[in-house]
């Protein structure tokens, strides 16, 4: 059986963290392929610095171009807004059933998750592949010891996509944190400024 690990964000925008973490999850485990899941809007952030969907979508695309195991998926794009995690992972378990997938989450998400949406129900769907960023001393009890719930030890970054638009607006140089067509779309269409 396939398994896919499914990479949700708002990849505002794509950097080389989120490829570094694609393919560590890739090399580092029993995955086949990594689908990037861009979201056009997160129901927990109220983000006015969120740049176009189809921008977003379009950065993912051109970021992943070399790695033939890292996809794009644009499901959340056809589904109300915001969206929710639960929504698409019953729609691709229905859509994909000869597919394993598994969730791919920062710690930092995982602090909160008893927040999300039908949150027992993700966890009964599906394996989550958790990965360092900050809160880990922050996560529920429950989570730490739960038979679904790995915890991956993939490098820790040490910026953020908002992190990158800071930096971005202040007019400093990006190019070690994103790859060099992200760089050139982004200057080409304006964003983040």
């Amino acid at each position: 059986m396939k398994k896919v690990g499914l990479y949700f964000g708002t990849f505002n925008p794509v950097h080389n963290g989120h490829l570094a973490l694609g393919n560590y999850f890739l090399q580092h485990s029993s995955l086949d392929e990594v689908r990037f899941i861009v979201s056009p809007q997160n129901p927990f952030k109220k983000d006015l610095e969120l740049e176009a969907a189809h921008h977003r979508l379009e950065m993912v695309r051109l970021a992943i171009t070399e790695f033939s195991n890292l996809t794009l998926s644009d499901v959340e794009f056809s589904f109300p807004q915001p969206s929710y995690t639960i929504t698409t992972l019953e729609y691709l378990c229905e859509k994909e059933p000869e597919v394993r997938f598994v969730l791919l989450m920062g710690a930092d998400n995982l602090a909160f998750f008893d927040r999300w949406k039908e949150h027992q129900k993700i966890v009964s769907l599906v394996d989550l592949y958790v990965y360092p960023r900050e809160h880990k001393n922050e996560i529920p009890a429950q989570y730490l010891d739960h038979p679904n719930i790995h915890f991956v030890d993939a490098p820790k970054l040490d910026y953020t996509a908002t992190s990158i638009r800071k930096i971005l607006r202040q007019g400093k140089d990006v190019k070690s944190l994103l790859p060099m067509s992200i760089l050139n779309y982004i200057e080409r269409n304006a964003l983040y400024h």
